[in-house]
């Protein structure tokens, strides 16, 4: 979900790993020389999506890597699936009052520029809820600091890679 803060948990997770860090919209952004929010206003949700997807499917081939995905992409289905065939995956779940919170200071979210901020959240947040709990761990967030989190994640990591 956006706002839950996956770039800044992937960051610090990515180097306390020794991975690369890659954060997908980032990468839209550069090949694309403007921002997200121009590329829906200007080309359209279905085009970002659909370099959102050639993006993803390329940067999951990758080993040794945390990728923070945009918060619509784990609904594409080629997504999700190649997500959870090739990685592991984490939903990190924040409240909505944290999230709404968030969200209010950011002006680069397109699909938060309609109606109301708080029932436009809510709804954007119980539409994907069932298909983030698809992901292989489920963190709440809430009362977790940044390295508790990371710490969470390296460690539910570990013990998935110990499975196989």
């Amino acid at each position: 979900m956006m706002g839950v803060g996956k770039s800044t948990i992937g960051k610090n997770l990515a180097k306390k790993l020794n991975y690369n860090f890659v954060d997908v919209d980032k990468i839209i952004e550069a090949k694309e020389g403007q921002s997200i929010n121009l590329i829906f206003k200007n080309k359209s949700e279905k085009y970002f999506r659909k370099i959102e997807n050639d993006i993803t499917l390329f940067e999951l081939k990758k080993e040794k890597v945390v990728i923070s995905l945009g918060g619509g992409a784990f609904l594409n289905d080629t997504i999700r699936k190649n997500a959870k065939k090739s990685s592991v995956s984490f939903w990190l779940d924040v409240p909505l009052s944290v999230l709404i919170k968030r969200l209010k200071k950011s002006r680069q979210r397109p699909l938060l520029y309609k109606q109301n901020l708080n029932e436009t959240v809510k709804k954007i947040y119980f539409e994907r809820k069932k298909t983030y709990n698809e992901a292989d761990y489920k963190i709440k967030c809430s009362s977790l600091k940044l390295s508790e989190i990371v710490n969470r994640i390296i460690y539910l990591y570990e013990k998935s890679r110990n499975k196989v």
